[in-house]
């Protein structure tokens, strides 16, 4: 059984998502890991593809009809050489649940999705109920169309495979969708999903200008990540693409401080797999210090600038 993981990329780089990608997509193969590099110009993606431990081959599709990664498009490459792989794995990012639904439909199978684990070839461990039960899933399609939640699956390493690279013919334009611009948050901080650290706040702080003032120079001074709750970001207080939960961004990283954030189910949902939580909130009884390896019952206010002074 051979395995071909979608790779998320820029063209230039590959997104740390594909590594993950990679390490499930490994377990699920008695037979080689095939990666799809479909772009515009990608040769450099490809490049970094074949390096990754693991990968067999890299299958590279460079078409100006791939250039800003459209679904229908993208969808339509991997439907080309779907009937060689008997597992399809898609990162579960924005880009992974947009393509993945449709090359499941085309091929009229199921969908496995937000994977955390492999148990064998054909069946799959996956979280419901925000993460406090975990399904048991077996498939007997013939072709698994699989999402994997990148945070259950360490990454494999960047460097170390010499994959073959080959170069197939990129599809034709749809026709069905059209690229009209890209609006992308810049910042200096690590991204979200990337970020070895990351320090998030909630409606506790109690407006933008205080989250800013409190939380940017703890952030500035750990290189982490800037995370918000749900309940913090509906406020106002911080940006949409800075929310973690269950209908945010779902994050593991080395270090994950949540300051003034309650711990309602939907957060926990989104960072509960992290490798350290600290937690900083007045209230004892705050569910958060339920899964928190430090807790702190103090002011906010008092306790981060203290920390940063300390740091």
């Amino acid at each position: 059984m051979t395995v071909l993981v979608i790779a998320e990329h820029d063209h230039a780089t590959l997104k740390p998502a594909t590594l993950n990608t990679v390490t499930a997509g490994i377990a699920c193969a008695s037979g080689d890991v095939h990666v799809l590099v479909a772009g515009a110009n990608a040769a450099e993606a490809a490049k970094a593809a074949a390096q990754v431990a693991g990968v067999a081959k890299v299958i590279v599709a460079d078409s100006a009809s791939l250039a800003e990664n459209l679904a229908e498009n993208v969808a339509a490459q991997v439907l080309a050489i779907a009937k060689n792989y008997s597992h399809i794995l898609f990162p579960a990012t924005a880009n992974g649940k947009n393509v993945a639904p449709r090359v499941a439909a085309k091929l009229d199978v199921a969908q496995i999705s937000d994977i955390t684990k492999v148990d064998s070839p054909d069946t799959f461990e996956r979280p419901i109920y925000a993460g406090n039960a975990i399904a048991i899933v077996q498939s007997s399609d013939a072709i698994k169309v699989v999402t994997v939640r990148t945070t259950g699956f360490d990454p494999a390493a960047a460097t170390g495979g010499s994959a073959a690279v080959e170069t197939v013919d990129g599809v034709a334009d749809s026709g069905k969708s059209s690229f009209v611009g890209r609006e992308v948050t810049k910042s200096e901080r690590p991204e979200l999903t990337a970020a070895k650290i990351i320090v998030s706040g909630g409606r506790a702080l109690g407006s933008a200008e205080k989250f800013t003032e409190v939380m940017a120079p703890l952030a500035d001074k750990l290189n982490a990540g800037l995370g918000a709750s749900r309940a913090a970001v509906d406020a106002g207080y911080a940006p949409n693409d800075w929310q973690v939960g269950q209908t945010g961004k779902i994050v593991a990283p080395q270090l994950y401080i949540a300051a003034g954030i309650s711990g309602a189910i939907q957060h926990l949902a989104g960072m509960k797999d992290s490798k350290v939580i600290v937690a900083i909130n007045k209230d004892e009884e705050a569910p958060i210090f339920s899964v928190a390896d430090y807790g702190l019952v103090a002011d906010l206010f008092t306790a981060v600038p203290e920390l940063v002074k300390a740091l």
